[in-house]
């Protein structure tokens, strides 16, 4: 349970570190590539090596790492632009309930069926995210506030990117990565998204979209170490889970859109609106059906 916790903890944490660096005035796009040049860091020690070598190279998951990482640093940057333009329950519900597009996949790819109430709860999460993403009405305009329909495509487009994202794990994991490789995948992807993201960050620089400031190296190393443990603590948890793993990674979705929506209210004083806390009620009930039916 001690990895459940930690997977639940370092991630909320991940997300509710966007609306921190909205606080401190650091952009979103510097922390994130920072952040993944310090996850490649910190793998990297504790692998013992950086284990990107010609061998990892010929393998057939590179390409896949590659893809992953581009998957990474994209909706990365989605999930902290909607924290802090929205919300960080929106960010997270729309982010955690995207497992139902792994769900529905895994039909056509691997056979699986979704019927009873675990389609009950496929149906019930795409309920779940419009009304946790359901607009408030402004009472003042905020410096931050963003058009209605954007309040639904950053979701939206959130929802169906990490639901890709984690359909693409799933299947390499399947079908190449195991035990000796894991970590050198892991860190692949961490290298692709932190060589793609650098090299954006430096255009930017040159071309002065972004000014270099020493609080985005910092920025990026508070995310980094936590998101790569984030991730460690996941596999682990994975690894040692007394149920099955599509009854574990809904447990941990569901304990970190819980967990982070109640920090953030006491933390960042979010206030979300009755028909936004329904929305975060019924995300519960359907990560709980997809994962465990109706059994307690």
């Amino acid at each position: 349970m001690i990895y459940l916790i930690g997977s639940i903890v370092l991630t909320s944490y991940l997300i509710l570190s966007f609306k921190a660096c909205e606080r401190f005035n650091v952009p979103v796009f510097p922390a994130i590539v920072f952040n993944y040049i310090t996850c490649v860091i910190t793998g990297s020690i504790v692998n013992g090596a950086f284990p990107i070598n010609s061998t990892a190279v010929a393998s057939p998951w590179f390409n896949w790492a590659c893809l992953m990482g581009i998957l990474f640093v994209s909706i990365f940057n989605i999930i902290g632009t909607t924290a802090q333009k929205i919300s960080v329950a929106v960010a997270s519900v729309a982010n955690k309930l995207s497992l139902i597009i792994p769900v529905v996949l895994s039909v056509y790819l691997y056979n699986e069926t979704v019927a009873g109430w675990k389609l009950v709860g496929v149906i019930l999460a795409l309920i779940a995210v419009v009304l946790t993403c359901y607009p408030k009405p402004a009472s003042s305009p905020e410096k931050n506030s963003i058009s209605a329909s954007l309040k639904y495509i950053l979701p939206l487009v959130l929802f169906i990117g990490s639901g890709l994202l984690d359909a693409l794990i799933n299947h390499v994991q399947q079908k190449y990565v195991n035990d000796e490789n894991s970590n050198a995948y892991l860190i692949t992807g961490f290298f692709s998204a932190a060589m793609i993201g650098f090299i954006i960050l430096i255009y930017q620089y040159f071309t002065h979209q972004q000014q270099f400031s020493w609080k985005h190296v910092l920025a990026g190393i508070l995310i980094g170490v936590p998101n790569y443990f984030s991730i460690w603590c996941l596999i682990h948890f994975l690894k040692q889970s007394p149920w099955p793993s599509s009854a574990s990674i809904p447990l941990n979705n569901m304990g970190i859109v819980l967990f982070s929506t109640i920090l953030a209210e006491i933390i960042f004083k979010e206030r979300l609106s009755l028909i936004n806390w329904i929305g975060v009620g019924i995300s519960a009930i359907a990560i709980y059906l997809i994962a465990f039916g109706f059994s307690f």
